[in-house]
């Protein structure tokens, strides 16, 4: 079917559909009539966590379009009751919002409360969601302590259930490099899927993540402006403006991406549901990933999951630029260093060691 032959069989039919006063299923009976289908599934992925192919996905895209123009009052395939409605006109501002970047104030807490609600009208589960912006004179910073890390992984651990990561694929925004001593940071000769008793003999650890570049190449990169450094140094991904080509994988030196090949699985029941929308909310499928140095914690005055779990203590966060932190104690007052420095990345995650 031609483009103009799209556009006016759209038009046909949403002239029909508001000369009907009720619309009518497959089966031949009126809204509210039948109660043997199934309930529509509304939405795409990133509002309702579901799987379609590209003709469902017309559909569905169609079905919105007249919901919205008013043209479909209720069906019982695709409406049941207020909720349906509600989450209808939920799918239906959601396919249609902005950059998260650059929205107001208003429109970004209009998003944030679209989202709290469509969970609570899927799951009967109630989510915190914030949109909490940088504030004023903090810039975060980070630092490891090569000394003290015994590579137990409780680190890894916790960012997967603070982050809401997949089970599934397993996927880690951290990782810990078993090295061998004497050989220098050679990641190449690194073993990052250890399964034995840790610390091993003749080893040492080290911890890798999203290093929140003041010159992010990530970010020089993305094709559509999904990613984006705030005024705190947190580098962030608006998921639902990402569209999976991988350029910011490509582009980091630092191994700090993950893209996401199917769509995020968590039980419910292990959902953290105290979230913030650039940073632990469900992701759709295809999109990317990383350490945000938690920002639904950091911005709330806590550490990261990851420094509050290390039981050495090998891990350090702090506002740089307040001169009484403890991570400007250890920038004055130790040997750091900063992995491929000389790319002018300006990573601010620094190593030491005691």
């Amino acid at each position: 079917m031609s483009e103009q032959n799209n556009k006016r069989w759209f038009s046909l039919n949403l002239g029909k559909a508001k000369k009907q006063e009720f619309y009518s299923c497959s089966c031949g009976k009126t809204a509210g009539s039948c109660g043997s289908h199934e309930e529509a599934k509304d939405g795409f992925d990133q509002v309702f966590d579901v799987k379609m192919n590209r003709r469902t996905a017309f559909k569905q895209l169609t079905a919105s379009l007249m919901i919205g123009a008013g043209a479909v009052s209720t069906s019982c395939s695709m409406i049941a009751g207020n909720d349906r409605k509600e989450k209808a006109q939920i799918d239906w501002e959601e396919q249609f919002k902005g950059n998260y970047k650059l929205m107001t104030v208003e429109e970004k807490k209009a998003t944030v409360d679209r989202l709290v609600r469509s969970y609570q009208l899927r799951k009967g589960k109630t989510i915190s969601m914030s949109s909490k912006d940088a504030e004023e004179g903090v810039l975060f910073g980070y630092a490891f302590n090569i000394s003290k890390c015994q590579g137990y992984m409780d680190c890894v651990n916790a960012c997967v259930e603070e982050n809401n990561q997949d089970r599934n694929s397993q996927m880690q925004y951290i990782r810990i490099h078993e090295m061998k001593d004497g050989k220098g940071f050679n990641f190449n000769e690194a073993d990052d899927n250890y399964y034995h008793e840790v610390p091993a003999e003749g080893h040492f650890y080290m911890g890798t993540q999203c290093f929140h570049c003041d010159n992010p190449p990530c970010v020089e990169v993305c094709p559509v402006q999904a990613t984006w450094r705030e005024e705190d140094g947190l580098v962030v991904v608006d998921y639902d403006w990402c569209v999976g080509c991988r350029y910011c994988m490509a582009a980091c030196p630092y191994d700090g991406r993950r893209f996401n090949w199917s769509t995020p699985e968590v039980p419910e029941e292990e959902v953290n549901k105290d979230q913030h929308y650039l940073g632990n909310r469900m992701r759709k499928k295809g999109v990317m990933e990383k350490c945000t140095f938690c920002v639904q914690r950091s911005r709330a005055g806590k550490n990261p999951a990851c420094v509050d779990a290390c039981p050495t203590g090998a891990r350090i966060f702090g506002n740089l630029l307040d001169p009484n932190s403890t991570i400007r104690w250890v920038l004055e007052n130790k040997k750091v260093f900063r992995l491929k420095e000389d790319l002018g990345t300006e990573p601010k995650f620094w190593y030491f060691m005691d």
